[in-house]
């Protein structure tokens, strides 16, 4: 292992691995969290964004103390809305929710918010909430149809995974295309930067050891 702190994400989710691997970045640990991410009344979808990761970020924290094997570490945790004005859109988890999604953004613009929390090793908490605006053309019956088909939808922020099939149905995106995935790369390492973690430590040859990949990651004990 390189001499480097300890890194946690306070989540599973494959596509915010790839994108932190993106930047030259594995964490050594994942602590993915079962927090109620309902939106409190007249919450709005940012607000949501930024209390979720923050929620996340702190059980992760609570878990990583009561294990002696990670150690003091930076935890990082991040949450994603996907709103049609005001309105939030769910995580679909099944044909109904999905198609509600697509008829919704249909023709129309919405915006993508990722909250990010970051608590550093000495107890130091940094929240940032990024926003990007994203256009879908008109989608036609059988667009829906077969994105439904395809099962891509399951689980994602507003029933659609741009980096896939629906990145067809864009026409237009303003801001972080990186957000809309599920982590704004900038300002992910704009953060860690600024509280001492060595975002570019991997960069050279020989930063990083062969060990350090996402399958070699631990999880933190729930």
């Amino acid at each position: 292992m390189t001499d480097r702190p300890v890194l946690v994400l306070a989540s599973g989710s494959p596509r915010r691995l790839a994108l932190l691997e993106q930047i030259g970045i594995v964490p050594d640990h994942l602590a993915p969290t079962d927090i109620d991410e309902s939106p409190l009344e007249g919450e709005a979808p940012g607000r949501l964004a930024q209390r979720l990761a923050q929620a996340k970020a702190e059980e992760a924290v609570e878990r990583v103390r009561a294990d002696k094997s990670v150690g003091k570490a930076y935890v990082l945790a991040a949450d994603t809305v996907v709103a049609a004005g005001r309105r939030v859109l769910p995580n679909a988890e099944d044909i109904g929710e999905v198609e509600t999604c697509l008829s919704t953004l249909s023709g129309r613009g919405h915006r993508v918010f990722t909250g990010l929390c970051l608590i550093s090793p000495k107890g130091r908490l940094r929240v940032r909430t990024v926003e990007s605006r994203v256009r879908f053309k008109r989608l036609s019956k059988e667009e829906i149809e077969a994105y439904l088909a395809s099962g891509e939808w399951r689980g994602k922020a507003g029933g659609y995974a741009i980096q896939g099939l629906a990145g067809a149905f864009v026409t237009k995106l303003v801001g972080s295309y990186s957000n809309v995935v599920g982590l704004p790369l900038f300002e992910t390492a704009t953060l860690l930067t600024g509280e001492g973690y060595p975002v570019t430590s991997g960069w050279r040859p020989g930063g990083r050891d062969e060990a350090d990949t996402p399958s070699e990651i631990k999880a933190v004990p729930a």
